[in-house]
């Protein structure tokens, strides 16, 4: 797994947004509420906007704001948007094809990865920025 933060907080910002009901929010807003610096946030929604997870209005008053409804973002767009990485990556470099190990371990290690991958993106499928912001607010009304 990537030890990537960028998943997390993108979620973060994302639940951010849906909480504050299509009012524009500041990075610097989200970035004190993330703990982390406002570059990282901006970073951060680029890539949202990209996806067209988030837009953006400037000047006064201006700030980051969901693209579509909350209920329509899926935690695997979240994670597609902002990951790099495969679930799980192989090798750096090509495993040695004179060793029975080395030749046969990718496609045997994959047979379970690939399950796990599976399984892993169904369950982000499931979960949406609303589901998310939905539990936020009832854990803050208790």
């Amino acid at each position: 797994m990537p030890t990537s933060t960028r998943f997390a907080v993108a979620v973060h910002a994302l639940a951010a947004l849906a909480v504050n009901n299509g009012k524009p929010v500041r990075s610097e807003q989200i970035a004190a509420s993330a703990g982390t610096n406002p570059v990282v946030i901006r970073a951060i929604l680029s890539r949202l906007a990209d996806a067209s997870l988030t837009s953006a209005q400037l000047g006064p008053g201006g700030g980051a704001f969901l693209a579509k409804p909350a209920e329509a973002i899926t935690l695997l767009d979240v994670y597609k948007a902002v990951e790099d990485e495969e679930f799980f990556a192989m090798h750096r470099g090509d495993p040695d094809k004179s060793c029975f190990v080395g030749r046969n371990i990718q496609h045997v290690l994959r047979q379970t990865t690939h399950k796990a991958e599976a399984a892993l993106e169904n369950e982000l499928r499931r979960v949406t920025v609303a589901d998310i912001a939905h539990e936020l607010v009832k854990r803050s009304e208790a």
